[in-house]
């Protein structure tokens, strides 16, 4: 069992900067990818970023690549996502998600357990 908590959210001005947080319970973490998804109003939870047990090999959703970065530190249990040039587009719920699979990291369905997610907006 993992627990998530995110953190971090809040309200930032277009081109502005946030960093979000996702602390994990359970001596498991290190085991997990971990993943990043943002569920806007009215549409579908989208994926945002994933960042494998080892931190090689990170992937980005397109809309978001050159501008986020994903990334975990094991002895904290935590993962992060840090968020720059932000656009009223990325305004969301953001939640972070553990996934034991090695595949099908983009897909809500491939994540066995989630955080509570924090609202991030963004002003034009």
């Amino acid at each position: 069992q993992v627990q998530l908590v995110e953190s971090g959210g809040g309200l930032v001005q277009t081109g502005g900067s946030l960093r979000l947080s996702c602390a994990a319970s359970g001596a498991t973490f290190r085991t997990y990818g971990m993943g990043w998804f943002r569920q806007a109003p009215g549409k579908e939870r989208e994926f945002v970023a994933y960042i494998p047990r080892s931190v090689d090999d990170t992937r980005y959703a397109d809309p978001v690549r050159g501008r986020f970065t994903i990334s975990r530190d094991n002895a904290k249990n935590t993962v992060y996502l840090q968020m720059n040039s932000l656009k009223p587009e990325d305004t969301a719920v953001y939640f972070c998600a553990a996934s034991r699979l090695f595949v099908g990291w983009a897909t809500v369905g491939a994540y066995d357990y989630w955080g509570q997610g924090t609202q991030v907006t963004v002003s034009s």
